[in-house]
């Protein structure tokens, strides 16, 4: 509230003088009008002369008009513009309380004072911003300003006028005006936590810069020294991140906070001159997964859970070995995968992975010759391959018998015997 206007004092000493020369003239002329003394009068009337010109000076604040920040005021004794705040409205219910000797009413006046100024600041296009933490700062120096003027009237022996009465006037004034506060609020104006967005911000930023370090480290360990992330992407798909990473020597993606690398592919992807053979470039694709994939290649106990296999991709010695993993579990396909492709200089070239945990699947019930025989009613073409695996059906995994028929593939339960039609 108080920052936007020490930047622009030349206009902030104007408002004030022309402003506090047309409330203290009122403020006398009254005082005088009813024989009472005028001093502190003016110099309270002063002062609030003051605190308007600081509050309502335009500015240029960081929200747009009809808007408020709700943010909860986490720094209000360690934050500069939050003391600031209620350093201002301090002394003003101080000098209330020693001119009206009402301390509780004072204090829920200059309350109220602040949480209109705030909606002023809201609803208006002067360019300040509307800010609960500044409501809260400004309250609590007006609390403060108001006790410490009950304390010296005390000590001066000149204590409240009618405190009964005070206390009645100063709980309605406070209650009647945090509800028509909270009432414009939550009607006329915009709320927004800029506390939480800015936390937000720094969150995802501070995410994206962990999962670019971590994307970082695992290019470099499958294209080889020197790589370096030229430009990177975040999308964010349900809870997790996938991060996608272009460097000088490929691309490569995975997930984060899971790390778990998806695929990677190198822009040198053709075969080298080596002679390494199938068994040389399986073991160099063991070595990576087991850093990268190990939950894809090994159980608890370190020991290979995973169906290895090693297929030769092209000929020559331009060749490459294409090295996949696969799980079952009871006879039964896992959704786990993982291809890696190693040329015979034995340097990877790409991978692709889909970690997934093993699914707990209902017993398999239905054997080969059972499905091929289902699978032969439903379509009535002889049956030719068939494949076990855990399978997603309505959201729930599920043993199934894939069989091969014609040239479509019929999907049978092998816990029920039901066959599945996709949609």
């Amino acid at each position: 509230m108080i920052e936007a206007s020490i930047s622009a004092v030349p206009g902030l000493v104007v408002s004030f003088l022309v402003l506090g020369a047309l409330l203290v003239l009122l403020t006398v002329s009254v005082a005088r009008y009813r024989n009472k003394p005028w001093r502190l009068p003016a110099a309270l009337a002063l002062y609030i002369a003051g605190i308007l010109s600081v509050t309502l000076l335009p500015g240029n604040g960081g929200l747009e008009a009809a808007q408020c920040d709700v943010g909860a005021p986490l720094h209000l004794f360690t934050s500069a513009s939050s003391l600031l705040n209620i350093a201002l409205f301090a002394p003003g219910a101080f000098l209330g309380v020693l001119t009206l000797r009402r301390p509780m009413t004072v204090a829920a006046a200059f309350v109220c004072l602040s949480g209109t100024v705030e909606l002023i600041q809201a609803t208006t296009h002067v360019g300040r911003s509307c800010s609960l933490s500044d409501v809260v700062a400004n309250a609590t120096g007006s609390v403060l300003g108001a006790c410490l003027g009950a304390l010296w009237c005390s000590v001066r022996r000149t204590p409240a006028l009618r405190p009964g009465r005070d206390v009645l006037w100063g709980v309605s004034l406070l209650v009647l005006g945090c509800a028509l506060f909270v009432t414009l609020l939550h009607t006329r104006i915009d709320t927004v936590d800029i506390v939480a967005k800015d936390d937000a911000r720094k969150q995802r930023t501070d995410t994206a810069v962990q999962a670019n370090e971590w994307l970082g480290k695992a290019a470099t360990a499958t294209f080889g020294m020197g790589t370096e992330i030229t430009s990177s992407s975040v999308e964010e798909v349900g809870k997790r991140l996938k991060v996608t990473a272009e460097t000088n020597r490929g691309v490569i993606a995975g997930w984060w906070p899971d790390r778990q690398l998806e695929s990677a592919w190198s822009k040198n992807n053709h075969g080298d001159d080596g002679n390494s053979g199938p068994e040389a470039a399986a073991a160099a694709a063991e070595r990576f997964a087991r850093t990268w994939f190990p939950d894809d290649v090994v159980d608890s106990d370190d020991v290979v859970d995973s169906k290895r296999h090693v297929r030769t991709l092209g000929e020559g010695s331009g060749r490459a070995y294409l090295v996949t993993y696969r799980r079952y579990k009871d006879g039964v396909l896992m959704p786990m995968r993982l291809d890696i492709t190693v040329t015979t200089a034995k340097r990877i070239i790409g991978f692709n992975a889909r970690t997934v945990a093993d699914p707990d699947l209902p017993t398999v019930t239905v054997d080969e010759r059972k499905a091929r025989e289902l699978a032969h009613k439903a379509s009535g073409r002889p049956t030719e391959s068939t494949m076990l695996l855990a399978q997603q059906v309505s959201g729930t995994w599920r043993p199934v018998w894939l069989i091969g028929a014609g040239s479509k593939d019929i999907a049978i339960d092998a816990a029920t015997g039901q066959r599945i039609v996709s949609r």
